[in-house]
């Protein structure tokens, strides 16, 4: 490598041998991979087992419902993967930079992932560094490194010793590097590049995401445990009622088909259907309010989160510079203030602005210039026609900089400096008295979180320009403060967070003065002192876990400190969401329970860790989505405990009459219509059941909590019980007044059919709703259809007949109907008794300990 650059077939023989300068992260998945993805899930190849098992046993109506069900659901999954990796694919195409490279003397601009090693660089004002470079020449270069270090500042860069490039981590002192994916926000320079793809500091980072795999939510892994031990006893006694029913009458062919009914009364299909269905429809259901559900049992998992670790930069704040206050020897004024700027701080906002670039792409000078558009409109002080003649920028022995400009009716020439308070008090050359009451200033400025200016004036009437601008007589004009603004939700969604019972804490790589400010505007009671990084440090594991309890800020935080309070809080037995948007948040974001990146502006790596990603950068929409989840589990809940109460009585009609010598009263027909009710009644009408009205002021649920609980059971058992003993009733009353078999099992059914409809209403609401609930569509038209089906059953001579039924006299119809308010009255006191007591609305708390 020269001068010259690299020539061309030394770069196709480098990329050849390190490769594209990319991450394995970044590139999206095929759509064969996405249905290998889709088509290998545990739940859809449980559900393809049970339409096997239906098929062995010799139910070929019931296997194909539920198998092309299943190919339903796996075609909605499969396509709301599909959107969600196209939209994280346009996400990837903005982001992806191009560089300015010099290769055989050449300036050539290329596509970032041709970079290689030896490579020379070219970057101006707005560039995002496409590698990790060693910086042979800078002219005023400042980097903004949050998405690597956190830190909001961006960082004053210099040239290195031509002999010595070395490479040094983020935020170590790196003046003579920067890393890619990084923004170039003042100056220019060139770069030797050190690191491409992985062997970057961005890869590095990804690639320590390889070891945090994901794992089976707790729910999943019950529903699985539970499917497949009811499905082994459900078969188990179905062959001995077969062989019983066999040996008792010398039938076998009944006894067949009873063990048929009851093990397809038994196989609970519905369950992971059920979870199926519900998580994937609340990843649509998310998807319409913004937030992209990467991994889809995430959804559920976001109700029980209890604690929420936030970073501060570009997600409680807006990532960008506003100017807040500016203060003067005579005056003072807050932007946010409804009058106008006083007239003695025109001159302080004119030379601040004078003192910017007006191309600006570094975050204060935009600031500054927005502040200087709105502020100083119609006035003038305002001066679009000056000629820059020559800038002083800073320099290590100088943290300020200084233009010169040329204005067309004066010969005069105007100087305008800002920078650290410090280096202007320096230039101005004040005396002690003035320069202490000027750092007492500013530290109350910095207590509040902002970033502190000088600012200052010369003029100069000589043509020839000092070599330095401390040769310059400088008057001091004041300070102006800028601040990074929190996001206007942020307050009210953080309230709403801790009033549901998660706790928020702020980890950030900032100054302790900026993070505690931020906390407090933000709503963050901090009960103890914040912890910073170098504490952080210091602390062995034991230490740490006693610091959690009460600690809320975190400051001055490595990246890799990050992933050890994710863990610490988790093995406090926390479940855990983290949000983030740079690469330094990608380690955490992953090992979470729940990472939550930012969008717009995060990182490909954040988002590829994260499972989930906010479109809208907005922070108020991941309190839609703990909702989404709160609502999930409860309406999980909700459908499980129908599903209960719903095979109780037609297990127990389907061993009954076999015991007491009856006819059979249930038949696979009759489990294929009721099959109809209930797969649509669990998935559809419970999944779109709106969120009870206290669910987001009840404390997270239990770690330890359970779909299949002591409350869910006793729930579902004993409505079921009721429901069974109620239909046995009814099917003995008919026998005992000599009506046949048929029209008593007519009559029973109904009574059944109906009953369940009433028992999906019953449980649609736990709680004493403050309000009546709002209207669910999806039971209504369920529950027309149902009972325009049962008509047609019952009405219809074929479908009768298909059935074995016999129509029941008008009368016998009324007293079925009277049996079916029964039935709704006796649920309804199944409800209120096991409610006293136990939990509230919306809410799981005691699941995990009873």
């Amino acid at each position: 490598m020269t001068e010259q650059g690299l020539s061309a077939i030394e770069a196709q023989q480098r990329l050849a041998q390190d490769g594209p300068n990319e991450l394995p992260q970044s590139r999206p998945r095929s759509v064969l991979r996405l249905l290998h993805e889709v088509v290998t899930e545990p739940m859809f190849l449980l559900l393809v087992a049970c339409g096997g098992i239906y098929l062995l046993l010799g139910d070929r109506g019931e296997a194909l419902m539920l198998l092309g069900f299943v190919f339903v659901v796996m075609g909605i999954s499969f396509v709301q993967q599909r959107r969600t990796e196209r939209s994280l694919q346009a996400l990837r195409e903005l982001s992806s930079p191009r560089a300015l490279v010099l290769r055989d003397g050449q300036a050539l601009r290329i596509a970032g992932r041709e970079l290689v090693r030896g490579d020379i660089v070219l970057l101006a004002e707005g560039d995002r560094v496409p590698a990790d470079l060693y910086l042979l020449q800078a002219n005023n270069l400042s980097v903004d490194e949050s998405l690597l270090t956190g830190e909001s500042a961006p960082m004053l860069k210099h040239a290195g010793p031509a002999d010595r490039a070395v490479l040094l981590e983020p935020g170590a002192q790196g003046e003579s590097s920067v890393f890619s994916g990084t923004l170039v926000t003042q100056g220019t320079a060139q770069g030797l590049v050190m690191a491409t793809g992985e062997r970057s500091a961005l890869g590095r980072i990804g690639r320590s995401l390889a070891g945090l795999a994901p794992q089976a939510t707790p729910i999943q892994q019950e529903t699985d445990r539970i499917v497949k031990r009811v499905a082994v006893i459900g078969l188990t006694v179905a062959a001995g009622l077969a062989l019983a029913y066999w040996a008792r009458t010398g039938d076998w062919l009944h006894g067949l088909l009873a063990g048929l009914t009851l093990a397809m009364a038994i196989l609970p299909e519905e369950l992971p259907v059920v979870l199926t269905l519900f998580l994937g429809l609340g990843a649509w259901r998310l998807s319409r309010e913004g937030v992209l559900a990467r991994s889809v049992p995430a959804v559920e998992l976001l109700g029980a989160t209890s604690v929420l670790c936030v970073d501060k930069t570009g997600t409680l704040t807006a990532n960008r510079m506003e100017l807040r206050r500016l203060s003067s020897a005579d005056a003072e004024y807050d932007t946010k203030a409804t009058e106008p700027l006083q007239e003695a701080l025109h001159g302080l906002l004119e030379f601040a602005v004078l003192a910017s670039h007006r191309q600006a792409f570094d975050a204060m000078e935009m600031a500054i210039a927005s502040a200087g558009r709105r502020l100083l409109a119609d006035t003038e002080h305002l001066h679009g026609d000056w000629t820059l003649v020559d800038d002083y920028p800073l320099s290590r022995e100088m943290l300020a900089m200084s233009r010169v400009w040329q204005s067309p009716d004066q010969r005069e020439r105007v100087i305008a400096a800002k920078g650290a308070p410090e280096a202007i008090v320096d230039l101005c050359h004040l005396g002690s008295d003035q320069a202490g009451r000027i750092a007492a200033q500013v530290a109350t400025l910095a207590a509040d979180g902002l970033r502190v200016l000088g600012v200052a004036q010369a003029r100069f009437a000589a043509e020839v320009l000092p070599g330095n601008q401390h040769e310059f007589e400088f008057k001091f004009l004041g300070l102006i403060a800028l601040e990074d603004p929190l996001r206007p939700e942020v307050p009210q969604a953080i309230a709403e967070c801790q009033a549901a019972g998660i706790r928020v804490v702020m980890i950030t790589g900032d100054h302790p003065a900026t993070a505690l400010a931020i906390a407090a505007q933000a709503g963050l009671g901090n009960r103890a002192a914040p912890l910073s990084g170098p504490e952080l440090a210091a602390l062995d594991d034991a230490g740490l876990q006693s610091r959690l309890a009460d600690t809320t800020v975190f400051c001055r935080v490595q990246p890799e400190q990050k992933l050890r309070l994710v863990q610490a809080f988790r093995a406090r037995g926390d479940i855990v969401a983290m949000t983030g948007d740079g690469v330094n948040d990608a380690p955490a974001l992953k090992a979470a329970h729940i990472g939550v990146a930012m969008g717009a502006r995060g990182t490909d790596v954040a988002r590829e860790a994260a499972a989930l990603v906010l479109l809208k950068d907005d922070f108020g929409s991941l309190l839609t989505a703990v909702r989404y989840g709160r609502r999930v589990f409860a309406n999980l809940r909700k459908a499980i405990v129908f599903v209960i109460a719903a095979h109780v009585p037609i297990i127990g009609l389907s061993i009954l009459p076999v015991l007491l010598g009856w006819p059979l009263l249930l038949m696979p027909v009759h489990i294929l219509f009721l099959q109809l009710i209930i797969d649509p009644a669990c998935s559809v009408v419970f999944e779109a059941e709106a969120l009870e009205d206290q669910a987001m002021t009840a404390p997270p649920r239990s770690p330890l909590a359970r779909l299949f609980d002591r409350t869910v059971l006793l729930r579902g058992l004993w409505q079921g019980l009721g429901l069974l003993v109620l239909l046995m009733a009814v099917y003995a009353g008919m026998r005992q007044a000599g009506q046949s078999d048929a029209a008593a099992r007519a009559l029973s059914f109904m009574v059944l059919v109906l009953s369940n409809l009433t028992l999906i209403q019953a449980n649609r609401r736990w709680g004493r709703p403050r309000q009546a609930g709002p209207a669910n569509h999806q039971f209504v038209w369920i529950a027309l259809a149902t009972v325009l089906l049962l008509a047609a059953v019952l009405g219809v001579p074929g479908l009768s007949a298909l059935f074995a039924f016999e129509r029941p006299s008008p009368l016998l119809l009324l007293a079925g109907l009277g049996a079916v308010l029964l039935g709704l009255l006796w649920f309804e006191a199944v409800k209120w008794m096991l409610s006293r007591g136990t939990e509230t609305p919306g809410q799981a708390r005691m699941s995990g300990e009873a």
